[in-house]
């Protein structure tokens, strides 16, 4: 059985771009819950640091999160979030240790 991986994502919004990105990462939440391997994907927002997202997934395996990335809104999603976003997105991974 493979291990369950865990991915903390956060980005910040330009100033004056915090409402449209906020529409757009609502619009991932929807479909990405119903993709094979997916068992959380949970988008969050600042309550202290205005302007920044932050989405925490659970997958299955590593192979469903890359199979996520090949995803026609994901994709669509990075195309445009160079336009939205202050900086680069941080992305990182999890697994549970116990």
């Amino acid at each position: 059985m493979s291990e369950l991986l865990t991915v903390v994502a956060r980005v910040r919004a330009k100033t004056g771009q915090e409402s449209r990105l906020r529409q757009e990462l609502q619009r991932l939440v929807a479909p990405t819950r119903t993709e094979a391997g997916c068992l959380r994907y949970d988008l969050h927002e600042s309550t202290t640091e205005p302007g920044w997202f932050l989405l925490y997934e659970t997958w299955k395996s590593e192979a469903d999160l890359q199979a996520h990335f090949q995803t026609p809104y994901l994709k669509a999603f990075f195309q445009m979030v160079s336009e939205l976003a202050d900086g680069p997105s941080e992305i990182t991974k999890w697994t549970k240790s116990e």
